[in-house]
C-alpha cells in the first residue's frame, strides 16, 4: 500500500529537517516511543526503535536510515511483526518556508499480506487521512518551536 502527502511549513529548510528528525514522538500522533540504538549516529545505517499506538494497538518496529542528505532528503525502513514500512521524506526550500513530502510503502506479512490485497482499497483512504494528520502535526510542531529547540 503506497501513500504520498505534502505540507508547507513556515520555517527554514534546515530547521524543518532537524525538527522532523529529532524526537519524532514529540510531533507524531502515532509514534509514542522513538529511540536511537546507535547513540550519536544519524546518517545512513543508523538504527532506531519505534513504538506506535493507534486505537489502543501498540506495535514495535526496528528501523534503519537508508538515505540521509541534510537538509533535502531522508529515508527509512521499519520492520515490524505484521508489516514493514519504507518511508522517504523530501524537503524543498521555498525561500524561508519548506515543503515536506512523504512517500511511504507498507508491505504486509503473513495474514496482513492477504488482508492488504483484499481490503487495501478501503484502507488507502484511511491511510491517506492519517498521513495528512501526521504532516499537519509536524507543521504545528515546527511552527511553534523556538529556533534553539
Amino acid at each position: 500500500m503506497k501513500n504520498e502527502g505534502s505540507v508547507e511549513i513556515d520555517r527554514p529548510i534546515d530547521e524543518v529537517f532537524r525538527l522532523t528528525n529529532e524526537d519524532v514522538a514529540k510531533w507524531s500522533i502515532i509514534v509514542v516511543e522513538d529511540e536511537l540504538i546507535d547513540e550519536g549516529s544519524k546518517g545512513v545505517g543508523a538504527r532506531f526503535r519505534t513504538v506506535t499506538e493507534d486505537r489502543g494497538n501498540r506495535m514495535e518496529f526496528q528501523g534503519v536510515v537508508t538515505a540521509y542528505d541534510p537538509p533535502h532528503a531522508l529515508a527509512i525502513t521499519m520492520t515490524g511483526k505484521m508489516f514493514d514500512i519504507a518511508a522517504a521524506y523530501s524537503f524543498e526550500d521555498l525561500g524561508g518556508r519548506t515543503k515536506v513530502t512523504q512517500l511511504s510503502n507498507v508491505t504486509g506479512k503473513g495474514f496482513m499480506k492477504l488482508f492488504f490485497l483484499l481490503c487495501g482499497w478501503m484502507m488507502n483512504k484511511a491511510s491517506c487521512d492519517a498521513l495528512a494528520k501526521e504532516l499537519n502535526s509536524l507543521k504545528k510542531h515546527c511552527e511553534t518551536q523556538s529556533g534553539s529547540d
